[in-house]
Parts: structure tokens; sequence; C-alpha cells
């Protein structure tokens, strides 16, 4: 069975610190900024011997005006949790807040391990001293940032998971190693935790009329008629000379990393404003990391007829350099349109996939060739002669012939358009990479015969009395 573990306390008390020092990896976005953890983040640990779920969750009764969703996060993971970790600060001591969550947490019978972080520095004992008035008995006493404690904070948390009763196993969440990576992309404040929490069917994210609620991307498994996926929400990205603090700057790159690993991305725009310029070099992020897109017109149902005509002929005309990404309106809050937004990514998923042979691929580039030749190089043709797969998601076909360094790029895209077209590669760039023999003679000079030497000497004094 595995163990559930609900990380709490306030906002900057290095929750999220703790959850990377746990599982081992560096998923959760960590800065010296209050507030930065918005969502449940889901991680999996092993605690000497004992499979774990660790759940990242944001600060409680902080300042701000996604205080009360933040809560709603926080105590669905409580409810989840058969152990609560509460994180206090050292540095910070005692707060009025530390004695509400004590009181809410006990409110909701929660199983509590009290937790004094940020030790480093500080007399340990005199530091718990102070938090005795709470009731936790015995702290754990560590410094998540610099490891120190985290070796007998597992063997307490491995006591906990021992002890726990036998009931029926917890639903593990689907592993993503054969699942479908779906990254919900865009700029700031366009829809995308509302298009999450439509898509799983619950209230997953936190959503709130405010750009840049989402600032880290979180990954979040789950099955859906059978088939795995990862979805995985991420921060509105916005032009670079308008991103602000440190917190942003890696919300952004978190976003873009994002991009890598997905298979298929929603790029989501707003159907109020159309589409613009920012939208535009997103998009090109997703088309260099390999993903195959998808752009979902969120919003859709609060535009009038007219309104609706004039944001289809803006998306066409500005989206004509690639008539081959699959385009739905939807609205992600009322759930109009998300259905066919399901068949879309499959179908693209599915693309990218990009099962073929060598020998079909060599019959398509003779056709292509054959409709279209190369052009010529300093008077020499150039030759395209076999073509093969060389990977997946984005679909990658190597091509080998002579000169192929000289092929402008316009023929490049050319052989990239008709690959798409003739193999129905939908929603998916086209990677095209080329070959040419090695020359054997290249850096090699011909070893001359002794009757050319002497030729080649009466040559010279020849020339010379001339």
């Amino acid at each position: 069975m595995t163990f559930s573990i609900a990380l709490v306390g306030r906002p900057n008390v290095g929750k999220s610190t703790l959850f990377n020092r746990l599982t081992r990896r560096r998923d959760a976005l960590v800065a010296d900024v209050p507030g930065l953890t918005r969502d449940r983040r889901y991680g999996r640990a092993e605690i000497e011997g004992h499979p774990c779920v660790l759940i990242d969750t944001g600060g409680l009764f902080g300042e701000g005006v996604l205080t009360a969703a933040l809560e709603s996060q926080t105590f669905q993971a409580v409810a989840e949790a058969q152990l609560v970790l509460l994180l206090l600060d050292a540095r910070d001591g005692i707060t009025s807040s530390d004695h509400e969550i004590v009181q809410a947490l006990r409110s909701r019978n929660a199983n509590i391990v009290g937790v004094l972080n940020k030790i480093d520095g500080l007399d340990a004992e005199i530091a718990a001293a102070e938090f005795a008035e709470l009731g936790l008995g015995d702290l754990a006493l560590l410094s998540a940032a610099h490891g120190k404690g985290i070796g007998q904070l597992r063997e307490r948390i491995a006591e906990h998971a021992a002890a726990a009763p036998e009931g029926e196993p917890v639903e593990e969440e689907p592993l993503d190693g054969g699942a479908v990576r779906l990254a919900v992309i865009g700029r700031p404040n366009v829809g995308k935790s509302t298009l999450i929490n439509r898509l799983l069917g619950e209230e997953r994210q936190v959503v709130a009329d405010l750009p840049g609620t989402t600032m880290d991307a979180i990954d979040i498994p789950f099955e859906r008629d059978g088939e795995a996926y990862v979805l995985i929400d991420t921060a509105g990205v916005r032009r670079k000379g308008r991103v602000e603090g440190v917190a942003e700057k890696f919300s952004v790159v978190k976003a873009l990393q994002a991009m890598e690993r997905a298979h298929v991305v929603i790029l989501v725009l707003d159907a109020r404003e159309g589409i613009v310029d920012q939208d535009l070099h997103v998009l090109k992020y997703a088309m260099d990391a390999g993903c195959g897109v998808v752009i979902a017109v969120n919003k859709w149902d609060g535009l009038s007829a007219e309104e609706r005509q004039s944001v289809k002929t803006s998306l066409e005309r500005r989206l004509e350099f690639v008539p081959w990404v699959e385009l739905q309106t939807i609205s992600a809050l009322h759930g109009t349109g998300v259905g066919h937004l399901w068949k879309l990514v499959n179908r693209v998923f599915a693309a990218g996939n990009f099962d073929v042979s060598t020998s079909l691929l060599t019959r398509l580039l003779e056709n292509i060739t054959h409709a279209h030749p190369p052009p010529a190089v300093r008077g020499r043709h150039i030759k395209l002669k076999v073509a093969h797969k060389q990977g997946d998601h984005p679909p990658t076909i190597v091509v080998h012939g002579n000169q192929v360094e000289s092929l402008p790029a316009s023929y490049v895209k050319y052989l990239e358009n008709s690959f798409r077209e003739a193999l129905d590669l939908v929603g998916n760039p086209v990677r095209v990479m080329f070959r040419s023999p090695d020359n054997p003679y290249a850096g090699r000079r011909n070893k001359l015969t002794p009757r050319q030497e002497r030729r080649r000497k009466r040559l010279v004094r020849h020339h010379k009395k001339r």
C-alpha cells in the first residue's frame, strides 16, 4: 500500500525544498519568495523501503486574493494524506498562523508530525522549546536546504508508514513511462488552469481571474478511456521585456522545459483578444521543441456572431504559415468543445508516433523530387537518393544524397510539407535531416609513380627555360 504524506505550513517555510529533498528530484519550483507554490504537486519517494506519495501544498493563511483557493487545495491534500508534515520556521519563531494551522489540522483529525526547518546556525534545542506550546511532541529538527536532519525525518516517516493500518490499497496514479504527455501552454490568464480542471473533471488547479495564478509546471497523471495521460499545467509565458522577478523567470523556464517533455501541447488563445504576437512566439517555442500542436481558442461562448467571424478571419490570416495545426473553439469554463479537443489530441499523438518503412519513404522521396526537382548548384544537379525514419515526436526523416548541404531553405521546407501531407502527419512539425557520403579521397594527395615524377621534372625545367 502506498503511504501518502502532505507537506503543510505557512508560506515560505520550506515545503517545496523538503519535497525536492525527499523525492530526490528538483521538480518543485523553489525561490525565496512567499506564495510560490499554489497548486497541489504529487511526487513519489522510497523512504526506508516504504513507497510513499508526497503532496506539496501552498502556504496556509497567507495574504492575497488567492488565500481561500490555496486553503481549499491544501485541505484537499490533508484529506487524502495518511500523515501530515507540519513545517515550522525556526528563524521566524512561533506565530499566530502556526496556532491556526495546528487547530485546523486537529479539527480534521490529521496525523501530524511537527518539522522545525531552517535550524542551521541556531541552537536547535532552544529553538524547539519555543514551539512546545503547540503540543506537537518531539519535533523533527532539520535544514531542508542543506540536508541536515533528513535521515532522522525519514526514519520517523518510516515508523508511521509501518504502523499504518492495512486496508484497501491507495489507487496509484499511472506512471508516465508510456503515457501521453500533454502540456497546456499560452499567455497568462487565457484559461489554462480552467481547461486543466475541465479535462480532469475536478478542481485540481487554482483558478482566479488574475494573471500569473499558476507559477510552476505541474504534472498530473491520470487515465481516460483506458489511456494513460500526464497533463502538464504551465505558467503563462509573457514577452521577455515584461517578465518581472526571479520567480517569474524560473516559471517561464519551467514552462519551456515542459514543452521539451511533452508529446502534444494545447496552445490556449483568448478569443476576446484574438491572436497576438506573443501567442505566435509561444507557438514557435512549441514547434522548436518538436511538440505536436493543437490550438484551443478559449472563451468562445462570450462572443457575438460578428466577433466570431472577425476572430476566424484573423486566425486564418496569422496562422497561414502553419496550415497543418489543428484548431478548436472551446469554452473551458462551461465545457463546450472540450470533448472534440480530446479527439484532436489523440489524432495528433497518433500521427507523431510515425511508424513507416524505409522503402515507403524512399518511394515518396522519388515522387516528391520528380514533381519538383531540387535546383542545380554550380551547374551540378543535387541528387536525393534514399530516405529513412530517424525518430518520432517529432517525426524525423533522414535523406541521403549528394551536395545536400547546398539545398536552399525553401526546398527543405517543401520537403517537410510534402512528407507531412503524404503521411498525414497532422499537427506535427516534421524535421528533415540530410546526409551525404564522405569522399574517401578528401585530404589525400595522389602518390606519383617514378615515371610521372620524371615527366613532372622535365615539365618544370622546360617551364623555367621559357
